[in-house]
């Protein structure tokens, strides 16, 4: 028997929508009957938004109220990827900056840009899409801009405890479409966007409660408490 988890009707904007991850939570999104806007740099997306520009998000949210009347969720899973890093820059201040900006910033941006629609509405969801190097240390550069994620959306669950609106982060490993089941010491489990996008699906409904949680998909770091 399915569960029904009410977001028919609800419009969720997937920022990185296009992407590895944020495609297949635009698509579990829909499933459930959600009017669900995609949102990147990308001309072929709903809607053109740079996370990294503050007018380009302001006009990005502009556009899906003017469009569709309501935001009920928002799910941030715009960041280059891991594997863009230069392994080689891993303790080079401008790459951690860089990241930094790139990943947890990216997600306050748009996450400060949704709020005032929420708040004028009671209701509302944010998801920030962060990963499981924020909790170990040998990699400088994605320690910091995926801790800071964390971070930054536990505040923001904080201030708005309340208020009707919520606000997680979700903390993968390596996400592959077929993970394995192995996981090995000091690494994270690994997961599928599948997967992901399950969890996410549960965070951006009315059924969940849950606020200011750090979610690690996959098994959380193996041998770190």
């Amino acid at each position: 028997m399915s569960m029904d988890i009410q977001l028919q009707g609800r419009v969720v904007l997937v920022v990185g929508g296009t992407g590895f991850i944020g495609s297949a939570i635009a698509q579990r999104a829909s499933a459930e009957g959600a009017t669900v806007v995609v949102a990147s740099r990308s001309a072929d997306a709903g809607v053109t938004l740079d996370a990294g520009d503050e007018r380009s998000v302001a006009a990005g949210i502009e556009q899906v109220l003017r469009e569709h009347g309501r935001l009920d969720a928002v799910v941030v899973t715009a960041a280059p990827s891991a594997q863009t890093l230069d392994q080689a820059r891993n303790g080079d201040p401008a790459q951690v900056a860089e990241a930094f900006d790139g990943k947890a910033l990216a997600f306050l941006r748009v996450a400060n840009a949704a709020l005032p629609v929420m708040l004028a509405a009671g209701y509302g969801r944010i998801v920030g899409i962060s990963g499981q190097n924020g909790f170990v240390t040998g990699n400088i550069t994605g320690a910091v801009r995926n801790a800071a994620l964390n971070i930054i959306g536990k505040n923001l669950a904080d201030q708005l405890a309340g208020t009707g609106v919520t606000v997680n982060t979700v903390n993968p490993a390596t996400v592959k479409v077929e993970p394995a089941a192995a996981v090995a010491a000091g690494q994270g489990g690994e997961s599928s966007p599948a997967q992901i996008a399950d969890l996410v699906a549960f965070l951006i409904s009315p059924l969940s409660a849950l606020s200011g949680e750090s979610i690690a998909v996959g098994h959380r770091v193996l041998g770190v408490i």
